[in-house]
């Protein structure tokens, strides 16, 4: 007879954009990340995702599993829901006992502050990079990063 698992004494809940699948992890989450991956940025369709980990004895779904379609590649499944296409989590063959999932999908605290940061190298040149941000005057909300002036060049004259 299967080992019956006692669940965590606090959850955190996430769902994806249209409510169709909902999950939820024990906390603390095992880990949380940036990845930087090409893979991650096109399967996501962000600069990077921030991933909270958690072995899957402490991962359920709470509704929806039914929706969720999975896309395989060299040993990686990919986990989105079919209705709306949010990504939903990402599993690897080589880490059987743990699911990552975007810390996005959840309102509520994981337990885990992500501080670590994987494949910085294939980070694209547009990301945003921390630079200081200032108000877009008559766009409340919006920041932006003020291009750098432009280095004046010394006239001819200033040679001869």
């Amino acid at each position: 007879m299967p080992k019956t698992l006692k669940p965590p004494a606090e959850e955190a809940e996430g769902a994806c954009a249209c409510g169709a699948v909902r999950i939820a992890i024990g906390v603390p989450a095992r880990w949380a990340f940036h990845d930087h991956s090409a893979q991650a940025r096109r399967a996501q369709g962000c600069a990077y995702v921030t991933y909270v980990g958690s072995y899957r004895s402490r991962f359920r779904f709470l509704d929806g599993e039914e929706v969720v379609t999975r896309y395989e590649h060299e040993g990686t499944t990919r986990g989105f829901c079919a209705r709306c296409g949010t990504p939903l989590f990402m599993e690897r063959k080589r880490a059987a006992t743990m699911i990552n999932l975007p810390r996005a999908l959840f309102t509520t605290r994981t337990g885990r502050e992500a501080r670590y940061h994987t494949s910085l190298d294939q980070a694209p040149d547009w990301a945003y990079a921390g630079g200081k941000l200032v108000p877009l005057k008559g766009y409340p909300g919006v920041m932006w990063e003020r291009p750098k002036p432009k280095k004046k060049r010394a006239a001819i004259d200033d040679f001869l």
